[in-house]
């Protein structure tokens, strides 16, 4: 088992394993275990009702949480000719239209949060699904990260915003980050019922039983506290 700092024993201290914290709650007591130098990212981790085997148990989709993520999101845009002008005027940060780009990624470069492709360029996307999958970067038409030219500024201006991504992992759990420690109770609480809001209406038809199990908020490094998950789902 590992061993913890004081900081973080003494952050773990404060929170009631066994109680289900209101949401407000939960915001107010995640920031006060926030314990590191830096400004925690405060995240939401979701235990799903759900086989990840199946197909039709699948939840994947974007949310745009009205407070952003407090971060710089770089995008990089795959589109070629008018679409790369689009991108470039649009404030895409990289543009993946030329061979020595995708050679870059190819080899394992990945310094952006977020990459928007337009559909003639998912063929050469695909071809990176090794180094962009496991990282979460591959564009995808449910993600609203794969749409025509003349929408490249709407999807560059979103992702930079504060849209996030929220996908069931295999382990039947949901990752989403929801913004940081500084911004306090209201905003996280903003953009915790964003989040929660999109994953209820994402609900696959074919989801039996109790469709969100357990929710849980932590900051980087901090004490996972528990939320209430019928008052997380009615928010």
């Amino acid at each position: 088992m590992a061993k913890h700092g004081k900081k973080y024993r003494a952050a773990a201290e404060k929170v009631n394993r066994d109680t289900f914290y209101s949401p407000n709650d939960a915001m107010k007591l995640v920031i006060e275990t926030s314990t590191t130098s830096f400004d925690s990212t405060i995240e939401v981790h979701i235990r799903m009702g759900l086989d990840p085997r199946k197909a039709d148990q699948q939840v994947r989709d974007t949310v745009n949480l009205p407070h952003g993520l407090g971060k710089t999101v770089r995008v990089l845009v795959f589109a070629a000719g008018e679409g790369a002008t689009i991108a470039r005027e649009a404030g895409a940060d990289f543009i993946a239209d030329d061979d020595e780009m995708l050679k870059k990624i190819q080899g394992g470069w990945t310094d952006f949060d977020v990459a928007i492709a337009t559909p003639d360029m998912m063929g050469k996307a695909g071809r990176l699904g090794r180094v962009l999958g496991p990282r979460g970067l591959m564009p995808n038409p449910k993600a609203g990260t794969v749409v025509k030219a003349e929408d490249l500024p709407k999807a560059i201006e979103e992702a930079k915003a504060g849209r996030v991504e929220y996908r069931l992992d295999k382990t039947a759990n949901v990752h989403v980050p929801i913004g940081k420690a500084s911004f306090g109770v209201e905003k996280l609480h903003d953009n915790f019922a964003a989040l929660m809001g999109a994953i209820v209406k994402s609900r696959p038809a074919a989801a039996k039983g109790n469709f969100i199990q357990r929710v849980t908020l932590a900051s980087t490094m901090g004490p996972g506290i528990k939320v209430d998950a019928n008052q997380a789902q009615s928010l």
